[in-house]
């Protein structure tokens, strides 16, 4: 028997689960654990919210709340979705818990005893008018890469990791000023000193799926830098040093220790060590948006420590939603609430596993759902298991029939049967989880040909043994699958079992000990049906009608003629040009606007040389509030295009002219 840690992700406290949340982690995560549990190893199951950084301290602050009022409501809701879904967590806690301060403050301490973290003066962007330094989800502005509007940490366009300082045009979050750079310090973890034990890891390590690999090694080849484990931020877990007052451990450091604080939780309550299980064998379920995260940081943080790295880190890959992708911004995205308020939470464990392989981006439609639902559930699981349970009770008054004097269609049936429990944890063992709901499937459609060949209706009054023989066999099916279905469907395989007059199929091993001749069995009731047409429908004229709704309120962004006309650009001339020292992106200009000379500083020091703009006539917003660069007074902006910074060139107008 192995002892086995499971960790779904982290779910992040500032909304509640939608499909994709349960596709890629929580449900695979779910189907492991329970098939491991039944093949009798010893499972640890946890997952916590992650409750701490800026997007949280954002959405309070603009809902004039505290951090943790936040936090606590959608944790409730997470806990609401997670259970709706049948997850069989043995623990769920959160990273606001005293534990998790406590075990996060002491990992800390630890890597800064052994001289693994250190001070660094940095550079970082401040905001005078809120008094703070800022975050990097506490600042928006303008890519230096692509040019689109980007946060702090990431441009979601182009996809490049950025730091704040990086920014053009940056913005506080809070009050929308302009923040300068002032000087202050972070520290930092020594990770480039395991460059070589994490390539080792990621090399030699046969369990991790190709996508986590592949990710893996192209991140290691850029080298790997030390990395800052720490922000200036009231909301987050404080740094246990004296001489470090307004710091706290910057989120993704401590969330990796979710799964070790609940784990710890759990083993207070149970008094059972859950390091024993780690020890095992350690396995993350994540979505492949952290993978970087899981393969290289938190593996990094691990072996500074002292501990054993994870055993496997499996990743899902993204599910879009009718062919787009899903966006909780524009309510493009269906809720899980939503989704069980109408619907058996197993008919989307069902189809968000057999739609695609895990390792595959995969798409949800509505009408794809209802075709597996209708063609496959309700045609073929469905209705292999009434035929049989209905005419076990009128043929054979609800008992096992005897099983005597088999054909050689008889055998290679039970044959099949008896190899499905084999195959289908061969499957999930190897984290297969389509192909292993795909053998029952295929084997359901088998057992539907068998029964119409033997056509038992007839049988009865021709070859009593050959009904006997058929019903014999396809209760042991519709009990074998019971079993089988029970990490993927667990209510629906519970309700098989119950019909079937058996208690609840928790060990594997008994999927393959036959029904008894003379077993009784309870009256078919349906278990899966068919989903209308119109219902179908509904749901998705409930999807547009949501992104028409999203898109009409961001259409209330859009400004008036009389706003635009409040905007004065007028024709200027660059008279003078210069570096911005420390700065490889500014340029100091002094620009004639005709009724006097302005100094603007615009991000063009990667695009022209400072003699290249002397006397250029270029397009500036002459009625911004003025605002400091790095230091240095702005009074207006230069218009140039977005992705290549290029300047407008108003060559046939007269400097001081106004652009209508």
């Amino acid at each position: 028997m192995s002892k086995i840690f499971i960790s779904c992700a982290l779910p992040y406290a500032n909304g509640p689960c939608h499909l994709g949340h349960i596709r890629s982690t929580y449900l695979p995560a779910d189907i492991y654990a329970r098939y491991n549990r039944m093949i009798d190893n010893d499972v640890l199951l946890v997952c916590a919210t992650d409750e701490h950084g800026t997007p949280i301290a954002v959405k309070a602050d603009k809902e004039n709340k505290k951090p943790i009022e936040i936090a606590k409501r959608y944790h409730d809701m997470i806990v609401r979705d997670v259970e709706s879904m049948n997850i069989s967590l043995d623990n769920f806690t959160r990273t606001t818990d005293d534990l998790h301060y406590e075990i996060a403050q002491n990992f800390f301490l630890e890597l800064y005893n052994k001289g693994l973290i250190y001070k660094k003066d940095i550079q970082q962007l401040y905001c005078e008018k809120c008094n703070k330094f800022l975050p990097d989800r506490y600042v928006e502005g303008i890519c230096p890469v692509c040019g689109s509007e980007a946060r702090g940490d990431h441009c979601e366009k182009c996809g490049r990791a950025l730091e704040p300082t990086e920014l053009d045009e940056p913005k506080c979050l809070t009050c929308g000023s302009t923040p300068v750079i002032k000087d202050t310090y972070q520290y930092f973890f020594k990770l480039s000193e395991f460059e070589d034990d994490l390539k080792d890891y990621i090399d030699n390590n046969e369990n991790l799926p190709a996508n986590v690999r592949n990710y893996a090694k192209n991140w290691l080849k850029e080298g790997l830098n030390d990395w800052v484990l720490t922000r200036d931020m009231d909301w987050g877990i404080p740094l246990p040093l004296d001489e470090a007052k307004g710091k706290v451990l910057y989120v993704w450091v401590e969330a990796f220790l979710g799964y070790i604080s609940s784990a710890a939780q759990w083993s207070r309550e149970t008094g059972i060590k859950w390091e024993d299980y780690w020890n095992d064998t350690a396995i993350h379920f994540i979505g492949k948006d952290i993978i970087y995260h899981h393969s290289i940081f938190w593996p990094g943080l691990l072996k500074a420590y002292g501990c054993k790295l994870p055993d496997n880190i499996y990743a899902g890959e993204f599910l879009s939603l009718e062919g787009e992708k899903m966006s909780t911004s524009k309510n493009w995205v269906v809720w899980i609430a939503d989704f069980v308020d109408k619907f058996d939470p197993d008919l989307l464990r069902y189809y968000l596993t057999i739609n695609a392989p895990l390792n595959k981006d995969t798409d949800f439609s509505w009408d794809d759902f209802q075709r597996r639902n209708n063609d496959e559930l309700a045609d073929v699981i469905g209705n292999f298991l009434h035929r049989t349970f209905t005419f076990t009770h009128k043929f054979f008054d609800g008992e096992i029939p005897e099983y005597k004097n088999p054909s050689a269609e008889d055998n290679e049936f039970k044959e099949i049967i008896e190899k499905l429990p084999d195959t289908v944890g061969e499957y999930i063992s190897d984290f297969e989880f389509r192909d292993g709901l795909l053998e029952i499937y295929r084997v359901a459609k088998i057992g539907n040909k068998y029964f119409n060949d033997q056509e038992p209706w007839k049988a009865v009054k021709e070859d009593m043994q050959k009904a006997a023989n058929c019903l014999y066999l396809s209760n042991q099916l519709a009990k074998t699958l019971a079993y089988v279905l029970k990490p993927y469907i667990p209510n629906k395989a519970d309700a098989i079992a119950k019909i079937i007059n058996l208690t609840t199929p928790d060990e594997w091993k008994d999927a393959k000990v036959p029904l008894a001749e003379g077993h009784k069995i309870n009256k078919a009731i349906p278990l899966f049906t068919k989903i209308e047409d119109d219902v179908i429908n509904k749901q998705k004229e409930e999807l547009q009608k949501n992104l028409k709704e999203s898109e009409d309120e961001n259409m209330s962004d859009l400004i008036s003629i009389d706003d635009f006309d409040k905007v004065v650009i007028k024709i200027g001339q660059v008279k003078e040009a210069e570096k911005i020292e420390k700065s490889d992106k500014l340029l100091k200009l002094q620009v004639d606007i005709g009724d006097e000379t302005r100094q603007i500083v615009a991000g063009l020091a990667k695009q022209y040389a400072p003699e290249e703009l002397i006397d250029r006539k270029v397009a500036v917003v002459v009625n911004l509030q003025p605002a400091k660069l790095f230091g240095t007074l702005s009074e207006g902006m230069i218009l140039a295009t977005g992705e290549s910074a290029a300047l407008l060139s108003p060559d046939e107008c007269e400097v001081g002219e106004r652009i209508q």
